[in-house]
């Protein structure tokens, strides 16, 4: 809104300043300090609301050291995270820019998952909270309307070098509708879903989309649910989102900056630019909350705030077209999600096969591994971050390693 407001001074009065907001860097870090803003200023208010509410956590009884001095600790947190993501966005954001329409859809969708499984857990005394089933339909849902509007929304293009005519060497760059992706380690690295059907024919082709829905839908899936199982300890999902999300913010002004397109030779999507203040703000509002969620948390986030950090990080980076270096990127959260499917699995199969149930870690997910071996929950939320900002330098590396 103040971008509207300060276009229109700019435009009308020569307002001096005001053609500072024209720049998506002092916007970014305008974003940035109001995320922080919002998180410690109104951070606290909204814990002693949630206090005197006796919205606590209800802690199940699984053996952890320093388990039961988390019980009673003020949950659903994760609303601190969606307001100083949401208010800097408003603030600061082109808000007729698809792709910021698109972050808001998603923030808010996820977010009411989040807060919907919640409210089940503190009120209705239910540990389970809401059903798996209908977790994943809300994340199946949002996943297709992302999908959906990046096939056919008029505005979701990238730039293309086309030839002019086929006899001629002569090739310009033209803004057009694609299915195309980023792809790490090759050197022509942009992948087609198209050619996932051209081997039926031409007239296949004109269908790869579904194939291109239905991996947008996986992957907001599994990333959500993989910063679910991250969220177990003390900042350790909130500094992991941070540090992706300050490599998806770089990733964002590659790609929607044409020189710094070209530079790396990489795919320029026009008009993603905005994403870099949005995700400014994702960065803040994870900082931010850190101020009350490191050991010891003074809240946490819930699931309010884990299924929408998980979701906002697939959405982007499906939107700048990074979706297929999301395994290195979000590695945690896939070695988490992983630890759990393994866990299961074994223990499924030896008790089928022996009678008796196997376990290949002492807990899942992972992290709790770490804390039956006897390691401090700080030392483990520590290591992780380290192994996140590893991941993230690598993410980006791949950028020129082809």
């Amino acid at each position: 809104m103040l971008y509207y407001l300060f276009e229109y001074l700019q435009n009308t009065y020569d307002f001096p300043g005001a053609g500072l907001f024209q720049y998506i860097s002092f916007r970014a870090a305008m974003a940035i300090i109001t995320s922080l803003l919002v998180s410690l200023v109104f951070g606290g208010k909204i814990i002693n609301i949630i206090r005197d509410k006796q919205i606590g956590e209800q802690v199940r009884e699984l053996g952890l050291a320093g388990e039961e001095s988390k019980k009673g600790t003020p949950t659903m947190g994760g609303l601190i995270i969606l307001a100083a993501i949401l208010i800097p966005t408003l603030l600061f954001t082109k808000l007729d820019n698809i792709y910021i329409i698109i972050m808001i859809v998603s923030t808010l969708w996820l977010g009411a998952i989040g807060f919907i499984d919640d409210y089940i857990k503190v009120y209705k005394k239910d540990k389970e909270g809401l059903a798996g089933r209908f977790k994943i339909l809300g994340q199946v849902g949002i996943g297709l309307i992302v999908g959906l509007v990046m096939v056919f929304h008029g505005d979701i293009v990238v730039k293309e070098e086309v030839k002019l005519s086929a006899d001629t060497e002569v090739t310009v760059s033209v803004a057009q509708k694609s299915l195309k992706t980023t792809t790490p380690f090759f050197k022509n690295n942009e992948f087609n879903y198209e050619s996932i059907t051209s081997w039926m024919g031409d007239t296949a082709k004109d269908y790869a989309w579904i194939f291109f829905i239905l991996m947008v839908v996986i992957i907001v899936t599994a990333v959500s649910n993989g910063a679910n199982m991250t969220d177990g300890l003390d900042g350790l999902a909130t500094g992991t989102s941070a540090i992706i999300g300050a490599t998806l913010t770089i990733f964002a002004y590659v790609s929607g900056n044409v020189i710094a397109a070209d530079y790396l030779n990489i795919m320029y999507i026009p008009n993603t630019g905005e994403l870099v203040i949005y995700m400014s703000a994702f960065v803040g509002a994870c900082v931010g909350f850190m101020w009350y969620n490191s050991y010891p948390a003074q809240v946490f986030m819930g699931d309010t705030g884990s299924l929408a950090l998980g979701g906002i990080i697939a959405v982007v980076a499906i939107l700048i077209r990074k979706e297929l270096l999301i395994p290195f990127l979000c590695g945690v959260f896939l070695i988490e999600n992983v630890s759990v499917l393994l866990q299961v699995g074994y223990f499924k199969y030896t008790k089928k096969k022996y009678g008796e149930g196997k376990r290949i870690f002492r807990m899942a997910p992972l992290h709790h591994h770490y804390q039956k071996l006897g390691m401090h929950e700080s030392k483990i939320v520590t290591r992780f971050w380290i192994i996140g900002i590893m991941l993230a330098v690598i993410t980006v590396v791949t950028l020129k390693l082809r």
